[in-house]
């Protein structure tokens, strides 16, 4: 069994692998309450990419603005950042095209294109609830059919920028890891994880037969923790797993054994590839902001680093992190992680996380659900449904 969490705050022992201490005490943390956080995984990705461009930039912050203001229902602020958003786009959009690489500019053209067209059904939908006034039977519906296709139209944002990261972009890596799985860029994961029972997920008041989410696995800023990850996912290993943790605060899955704490000393937790004896282990991964390189084999804090921001911060609900043993940076193999993010346990920028376990993606699309999800429950399936091209062995 992994150990478990005793308050608000944990130290870096409670998120991990079997026959750990943990602080008897939460820490004393200060809180992000009352500060903006940006908890958007999408977001949290688009500004994880290794280029960008200053135009790009200001595209992205008027279409981030408007999906804030839908979101607290500041519906004229969200048209006006949807019209600079055009404007911007407009302007601007031609002179990123520029900056593309010459393989991907027929697909970027297209894809501005498509960013174009997805303005209108937003700012037709913002202007309907707008129209429809207080009270309105349709209310509700128009603000949903503004939120969706906002969500298009950020997905649209998405695509355009990752297509100005070259396909021969790759992170060196430290010569004693390259015997190890790499992921160049991301990929995409499908998990669906039942009840053993096969009984309903209650979730707010909903009932799920399941919970199916995506995660997208960043190897542009984890390429030894993505790759890792992904290759496990090709070899089934994650399939019929039981979910070894969920405590509120991080939902852990990937112990190889069922015994957890009570295992014999010297028990293989992890992953024996085909062959081999050993436990493939990788070693903890670290970006840092304004670093070329990665952080090998130690934690920003071991780094005197600390207080340095990480480029996949551990600030969006379910967020992903390989877990390790506390006084072993490379000691993780397979057991990860989802963080059920709350800005008051895991304040942005002043976490116990960030820097000290290796962040490698995000759930994109059915996170909520993970708050449903309990100790035994079972991964039925896990996929690899964009991206595999991207692993290299």
């Amino acid at each position: 069994m992994v150990s478990k969490a005793l308050g608000a705050f944990i130290t870096a022992s409670s998120i991990l692998m079997p026959s750990i201490a943990l602080a008897d005490k939460p820490l004393n943390a200060p809180s992000a309450a009352g500060t903006r956080v940006n908890s958007d995984p999408e977001s949290l990705l688009r500004y994880g990419l290794p280029v960008t461009t200053k135009e790009l930039q200001d595209i992205t912050s008027s279409i981030e603005s408007v999906k804030a203001n839908l979101r607290t229902r500041r519906l004229p602020f969200a048209q006006i950042d949807l019209k600079k958003a055009e404007e911007r786009i407009n302007k601007n959009g031609e002179k990123i095209l520029t900056s593309m690489p010459a393989s991907h500019k027929a697909a970027a053209q297209a894809s501005l294109a498509r960013l174009k067209q997805k303005i209108s059904p937003v700012a037709e939908a913002i202007t309907a609830e707008l129209n429809a006034g207080q009270g309105s039977l349709q209310q509700q519906s128009y603000l949903d059919l503004a939120n969706t296709e906002e969500n298009n139209l950020s997905a649209e944002l998405s695509t355009f920028a990752e297509l100005l990261v070259p396909d021969d972009y790759k992170r060196d890596i430290p010569e004693e890891y390259k015997g190890l799985p790499v992921l160049q860029g991301r990929a995409e994961i499908e998990m669906v994880i039942k009840k053993p029972d096969n009984s309903k997920y209650d979730v707010d008041g909903k009932l799920y037969d399941q919970v199916k989410i995506n995660m997208v696995i960043d190897g542009y800023n984890a390429p030894l923790t993505g790759g890792n990850i992904v290759d496990l996912v090709n070899k089934g290993y994650y399939n019929n797993k039981k979910v070894d943790r969920s405590d509120g605060f991080v939902i852990q899955v990937g112990d190889n054994t069922q015994c957890g704490e009570e295992c014999p000393e010297g028990t293989v937790h992890g992953y024996v590839p085909s062959g081999s004896t050993a436990e493939r282990k990788i070693p903890l991964e670290i970006s840092l902001k304004g670093d070329k390189e990665l952080l090998y084999g130690i934690s920003s804090e071991d780094e005197q680093r600390g207080s340095e921001a990480a480029v996949l911060p551990f600030q969006a609900y379910g967020a992903l992190g390989m877990a390790r043993e506390e006084y072993d940076a490379n000691s993780a193999s397979t057991q990860f992680f989802w963080l059920l993010f709350e800005s008051d346990l895991t304040p942005a920028g002043k976490n116990l996380l960030d820097g000290r376990y290796s962040c490698f993606g995000y759930t994109i699309t059915g996170a909520d659900l993970l708050k449903g999800v309990k100790e035994g429950d079972v991964i039925k399936s896990a996929k690899v449904v964009a991206g595999a091209d991207r692993l290299v062995l």
